[in-house]
């Protein structure tokens, strides 16, 4: 998803400060100089993490209410790529001088909220979880990471790559509404609920780190302003809509 800032604009570009452009087209060691930018991207950074610590949990907890051993070993494989992604993301937050676990601890109370008030009841509303959730966290971390430094950016799309969840849950959602079409009605009002959830919480989580809602809103990486961070939730929106379409369900 390519997001506009402000060179993208027909008859700005000529007039656009240096410093809205500056961001992206530095590397890691010459941005950090910025202490803002800095505690922004290890804020972003810790979120990212956490994030992955608790999907490679929900996924190898999910495994549990598999109705099949392949089922099970291919949620484990999963498992083990957002493992993967956990561990590069605490590797670079060490690299830099941060200390992982305390860069997460800002993020536990937001993702174990989200978790909680969106427990699946069975194996369907988990992979709708899994699809619809990871999906809009991922949305939001690539329109940020178009604003980063050239080597957070590399990491941040690189630790967002699909792990394989996204075509096993379409694939198994549409199996399921194809053998009983009552199951769609159900898992539909389930995604909504997600939807709502996920983006109350991104936003909380956003107006809670003065670091990232500066970023979001200008002021440290590019382009971004109020008016965007609106438009940047529509198209997060519209995306869920047309996932929800390839699981056969009214977004």
């Amino acid at each position: 998803m390519r997001c506009m800032t402000s060179s993208d604009t027909p008859g700005t570009a000529a007039n656009a400060p240096a410093e809205r452009t500056a961001v992206a087209a530095r590397d890691w060691s010459s941005a950090a100089a910025d202490p803002q930018y800095r505690a922004a991207v290890v804020d972003l950074l810790g979120a990212l993490a956490y994030g992955e610590l608790a999907a490679f949990e929900r996924l190898a907890e999910d495994a549990k209410l598999a109705p099949t051993l392949a089922d099970k070993a291919e949620l484990a494989k999963m498992a083990s790529a957002e493992f993967h992604h956990f561990e590069r993301l605490s590797n670079r937050l060490a690299e830099i001088g941060e200390e992982p676990t305390e860069a997460m601890a800002p993020f536990v109370t937001a993702y174990e909220s989200f978790h909680k008030q969106t427990a699946p009841s069975d194996w369907l509303e988990g992979l709708v979880k899994a699809y619809v959730g990871d999906s809009i966290a991922s949305d939001f971390y690539r329109e940020v990471a178009a604003r980063l430094d050239t080597d957070t950016r590399e990491l941040v799309l690189a630790v967002l790559d699909d792990t394989g969840h996204a075509e096993f849950a379409v694939e198994k959602v549409r199996a399921a509404i194809d053998a009983d079409p009552r199951v769609g009605g159900r898992l539909a009002l389930w995604a909504r609920r997600l939807m709502g959830e996920a983006l109350s919480q991104s936003q909380r989580v956003v107006a809670d780190r003065d670091a990232l809602s500066t970023m979001l809103v200008g002021g440290v990486a590019d382009g971004f302003d109020l008016a965007e961070v609106g438009r940047m939730f529509s198209r997060i929106t519209e995306a869920h809509t047309k996932r929800m379409a390839a699981l056969k369900l009214a977004a």
